[in-house]
């Protein structure tokens, strides 16, 4: 039973950093690239983050470059994000994202908000 379970999230005021969280079990966790997506109010899901295993290649959404960093700890089969400067526009339900070719998982979200 494949399971991905987001936590961290939070109200948090601009400017401020906040550090997602994903555990994941059912899978062989060092075989998927694991990512990080995020859905606005009233907007498509978009992706923000992802770490592949084997090469340990990082790639970034332009929105977020600079700002947030992707972990992965197989040995624990967690993945984290680390979120700074954050701004009101990362106001989102961030989802954990597990995928190989023809296979794809998600987590249930946790909301961030970035208000004052």
């Amino acid at each position: 039973h494949v399971q991905l379970v987001e936590s961290g999230g939070g109200l948090v005021q601009p400017g401020g950093s906040l550090r997602l969280s994903c555990a994941a079990s059912g899978f062989t966790f060092t075989s998927y690239t694991m990512a990080w997506y995020r859905q606005a109010p009233g907007k498509e899901r978009e992706f923000v983050a992802s770490h592949t295993s084997f090469s340990g290649a990082t790639r970034f959404a332009d929105a977020v470059k600079g700002r947030f960093t992707i972990s992965r700890d197989n040995a624990k089969k967690m993945v984290h994000l680390q979120m700074n400067s954050l701004k009101p526009e990362d106001t989102a339900v961030y989802y954990c994202n597990a995928y190989q070719t023809g296979e794809r998982y998600w987590g249930q979200g946790t909301q961030v908000t970035v208000s004052s």
